[in-house]
């Protein structure tokens, strides 16, 4: 799967500022960066979902963190009594 340029990405944005404006662009963004689902905003922007995920991934990157919770680490810096 190609990755999108550094220009790409930029004439995208500007086209989509041109188009819906930079209030809604802030919109967009804000919503992905929620998680909010792909098919409200397809509904909102009136576009596809498919449009919506392409967005998505010209926009940004998700970076998913998997956290150990504390308690579990804790247990992990016990010391192994014999």
């Amino acid at each position: 799967m190609p990755i999108a340029s550094t220009r790409s990405r930029e004439r995208v944005a500007r086209n989509f500022v041109k188009s819906y404006g930079r209030t809604r662009f802030r919109r967009l963004l804000e919503a992905l960066a929620q998680s909010e689902s792909g098919q409200t905003l397809a509904d909102e922007f009136n576009v596809s979902r498919e449009r919506i995920r392409q967005w998505k991934n010209t926009f940004g990157t998700v970076i998913t963190v998997y956290q150990v919770h504390p308690e579990v680490e804790r247990l992990l810096r016990e010391r192994r009594t014999a």
